[in-house]
């Protein structure tokens, strides 16, 4: 009972006025009202016997809903519904219609407006009421009347349901476009995370390594510069610690491929020095590998930097092992470090290892990681050398 209940009795709030060319033609909308409620009040002054006020009336009640249906349809639809009433008055026999010509057509457009800009029931309610007016007084044309008022109110309701679905499906193209700027923004912290991990965390580590193994490859140093080292070392585990919580705010669990030119399989042999000058005993075999495009080179590089980091990070001092080669299509590279001491039973993998994967998932690869049975722990991934662009 709400919607009828707002058509009867509700405050109707005023809908936006006339935008666009229609508010230049309201001007000569309005004379062409006053010239049909003119038309209106000849035919009721020849056809109705009643007082001249009462005609003037009903020729003004007769297009004044059309008048304020643009804005106010329900306030319009109330004057039409009482007009139903009153512009039976003293009709004549002869008449086809108990209402003048204009105040039917009048009707029509109202309740026409009443249905494009409301529910449903709200519409459904109008006509109703309309109908059952109609079908008091109309006498023996009512059911045509009432054919056409249910005409027009469907085609309304056809009219206001189809502009709600284009509201609702720009509404929804919004909220898509949204969704999407929300992905990327969270796409490109998550690469800006695995980026800052991949690079700063190797060179932090490259840091404490070398701070810490300072005082026993370098004999005769000073108890200052033992404490000195001692204390570079201890910052650079704390700046670890750090960046990783920092970093575990920017994940996300979407990725996109990266595309930046950056480092390739060529520089792993400058990375294997850079660690070795570290301290870290590193042995291998890196052949000169062709066919190998950036986007692959790049992975292949990030996955051998983050290896040796773990290395250094959790077994120090431990040798490590590392071999590449090619599989057919595919850059198979192996690391393997000696564990220089168990990890504890809940040690969870880092962001580094969960970089490492995500990069070779995205190129259509697979990485492992683990012990090996051997007292080792072993990373191999398989990496197509020439990965379809995703």
């Amino acid at each position: 009972m709400g919607p009828l209940v707002r058509l009867t009795f509700g405050r109707e709030a005023p809908r936006p006025p006339a935008r666009g060319r229609l508010r230049y033609l309201l001007p000569l909308i309005l004379v062409g009202l006053v010239g049909i409620g003119a038309a209106a009040y000849e035919y009721l002054l020849a056809h109705r016997d009643v007082p001249t006020i009462l005609i003037a009336i009903l020729a003004i009640g007769s297009v004044l809903p059309v008048a304020v249906c643009y804005r106010l349809p329900v306030n319009a639809w109330r004057l039409t519904f009482v007009m139903v009433f009153l512009g039976v008055v003293d009709a004549g026999p002869e008449e086809p219609w108990p209402w003048n010509t204009v105040q039917i057509l009048g009707t029509l457009f109202v309740l026409g407006r009443l249905a494009t800009v409301s529910s449903s029931l709200v519409t459904l309610w109008a006509t109703t009421l309309t109908v059952i007016g109609v079908l008091l007084l109309g006498g023996k044309n009512s059911g045509g009347a009432s054919i056409m008022i249910v005409a027009v109110a469907a085609l309304g309701n056809i009219a206001s349901a189809r502009r709600r679905t284009r509201e609702l499906l720009a509404e929804q193209t919004e909220l898509n476009e949204l969704e999407r700027a929300r992905r990327a923004v969270l796409e490109e912290r998550a690469r800006i995370a695995r980026e800052m991990h991949d690079v700063v965390a190797h060179h932090m580590s490259m840091i404490a390594v070398q701070a810490e193994t300072a005082p026993y490859r370098l004999a005769g140093l000073p108890d200052e510069a033992k404490d000195e080292l001692a204390s570079i070392a201890g910052a650079a585990r704390e700046a670890l610690t750090d960046m990783r919580r920092l970093l575990g705010v920017l994940r996300s669990a979407d990725q996109a491929a990266e595309r930046a030119p950056q480092p390739g399989y060529a520089e792993i042999a400058e990375l294997v020095a850079t660690a070795r000058k570290a301290g870290l005993p590193v042995t291998g075999d890196l052949p000169t590998l062709a066919g190998i495009d950036g986007t692959a080179g790049l992975t292949a590089y990030r996955i051998m930097q983050e290896a040796l980091a773990n290395a250094a990070r959790h077994a120090p001092g431990g040798p490590v092992r590392l071999t590449a080669r090619a599989d057919g299509d595919l850059l198979e590279l192996r690391v393997v470090n000696e564990l220089t001491t168990a990890p504890g039973a809940g040690h969870k993998p880092g962001h580094g290892l969960t970089g490492m994967r995500e990069r070779v998932a995205l190129l259509g690869g697979e990485l492992t990681a683990g012990p090996d049975g051997e007292g080792g722990y072993q990373v191999l991934a398989r990496i197509p050398r020439q990965p379809e662009a995703r």
